[in-house]
């Protein structure tokens, strides 16, 4: 493995790579034998951090529908075992399954890994690693990737074995269970869905296990459910809630089935999004805001931490209508469930950390950011809202939503983009205090986030820079029509003096 690139599978906290041939040029570089690799590097970070013999350790794993699973998967097994450890085998699974796995009794794995590149492209894969403290930070993926880099492992005398467990349908009972002691239905405690038609779209990810392990058991009608046959290629549409065409079609079967309600997951199950009676959609702000209101119910003037882009409209619907505390931070999921859990270790109580991507994480559930945990409570919901002859979109009938929201891209044309990008940045705050009806709003943790007060404009826009591409991402949105075209129309004079951006997303 000399002159291995072993950095560039580092993505944060998670490893991904290329695992198959896709687009022209794209070198493959997460082979089997790099997994066997990885496999073995996990274990040796183990015992450090477990501090417990080799022979001890039981490690859990499992995978998304991806092409490349099953031969990547049996890699990392081969190269766990190799070196002493037990392995649980768990075939198909989801990432915020794995994590459980380390908490749940009767398994109380010593770590696990989850195969899975979220919804990246078909010829991507990677490993999410776990401990009982939850999801492993980016220091820890780069000490084990030094220790791969090193590959000085040895072979046990007495490989560990590898077994197979049937570990989804134990997390499926978990929300069963969850379900039916929450609803405490007064006629029909076992099946508290039943009469409610809920439709799943998982995708051709490993989200299907929720109509059969879930929904079923509790009475739910799930006609009308769709892609919830694993299959990596994404035949029918990217497994990704954030997708246009993903969104647009499960609303399209709530309406053709005349649903109750709607579920979406991405591949590995860590997001989701919902869909009401109407067919419209309960993500981004909507999702934030149903699952805010049930939240502050049952913690009154807590605090809810999203991430930078979220609108004004929930602000005041979370502070005003829910007299609970809003504290927009960051982009990137991990940085907002940290910061949910800074919060709480400050004495400040916040039990709902939430990324407008569909990432939530609840402190009721270790914070672990699981899309399946997600819906559960706003099923719970739904199922409280029929024994009152209410309607769950009644929880947020009074947010008001933007009239007009776009995000546009600008790409940084040099090598140095973060240091220009903090220029520009820089540069648009000397700019916007030029502007009498342009003002910085305070208390922001990312970019510059303006509020465009004139009566053409009213609404704001975000710059900041990509957690890790060479590209500006600005969100515009306006409580009017014709409000985001007048704001682009002001920063385009801006941008046109400054360098290196590629302003053609821009153009109309």
């Amino acid at each position: 493995m000399q002159n291995y690139n072993w950095t560039k599978l580092q993505n944060g906290s998670d490893i991904r790579g290329i695992a198959l041939e896709g687009v022209l040029g794209e070198q493959v570089n997460l082979t089997p034998e790099i997994a066997t690799i990885l496999g073995k590097s996990f274990v040796s970070w183990l015992v450090q951090k477990v501090h417990k013999p080799v022979e001890k350790l039981i490690i859990a794993i499992g995978r998304d529908s991806r092409l490349s699973g099953p031969t990547l998967m049996q890699a990392v097994m081969d190269g766990i075992a190799s070196v002493g450890a037990t392995v649980y085998d768990f075939e198909m699974a989801s990432t915020p399954a794995m994590f459980m796995s380390t908490i749940t009794p009767d398994f109380l794995c010593d770590g696990a890994i989850m195969l899975t590149a979220s919804h990246l492209p078909f010829n991507r894969n990677g490993l999410k690693f776990f401990t009982a403290n939850g999801g492993l930070q980016k220091k820890d993926i780069t000490d084990i990737l030094t220790l791969a880099a090193s590959n000085e492992f040895q072979s046990a005398a007495a490989p560990g074995k590898i077994t197979k467990h049937d570990f989804i349908s134990v997390y499926g009972n978990q929300f069963v269970e969850k379900i039916r002691e929450s609803v405490n239905h007064p006629d029909n405690f076992e099946q508290p869905l039943a009469g409610l038609k809920i439709v799943v779209d998982a995708g051709n990810g490993a989200g299907g296990f929720y109509v059969d392990q879930v929904l079923k058991p509790l009475g739910a009608d799930t006609t009308g459910s769709q892609f919830l046959e694993p299959d990596g290629t994404f035949p029918n549409h990217v497994p990704n809630p954030e997708d246009k065409q993903a969104m647009q079609s499960i609303c399209q079967a709530v309406i053709a089935n005349q649903a109750d309600f709607g579920i979406i997951f991405d591949t590995d199950v860590d997001r989701s999004a919902a869909v009401d009676q109407f067919g419209k959609e309960l993500n981004r702000n909507r999702l934030i805001a149903l699952i805010s209101a049930i939240v502050l119910q049952e913690h009154p003037a807590s605090t809810i931490v999203t991430d930078s882009i979220t609108s004004d409209g929930l602000t005041q619907f979370i502070e005003q209508d829910l007299q609970g505390i809003h504290h927009r931070f960051k982009r990137g999921y991990k940085n907002v469930i940290d910061e949910s859990i800074r919060l709480n270790q400050a004495g400040q109580e916040s039990w709902l950390a939430i990324e407008t991507s569909g990432h939530g994480a609840l402190k009721e559930n270790y914070f672990l950011d699981d899309g399946a945990y997600l819906v559960s409570k706003l099923l719970i919901e739904l199922a409280k809202s029929k024994l009152a002859n209410q309607s769950l979109p009644d929880l947020i009938a009074n947010l008001q939503e933007p009239e007009e929201s776009a995000e546009f891209r600008i790409k940084i044309g040099v090598d140095d983009f973060k240091a220009h990008g903090n220029q520009v940045i820089e540069q648009l705050q000397e700019f916007v205090s030029t502007q009498t009806d342009w003002q910085i709003v305070p208390n922001n943790y990312e970019g510059l986030r303006i509020s465009c007060t004139s009566a053409s404009e009213s609404g704001w826009f975000l710059l900041r820079l990509s957690l890790h591409d060479p590209v500006m991402p600005l969100n515009v949105e306006s409580n009017i029509k014709g409000g985001v075209a007048q704001i682009v129309d002001r920063l385009l004079a801006f941008f046109q003096t400054t360098e290196s951006l590629d302003l053609s997303a821009l153009w109309r």
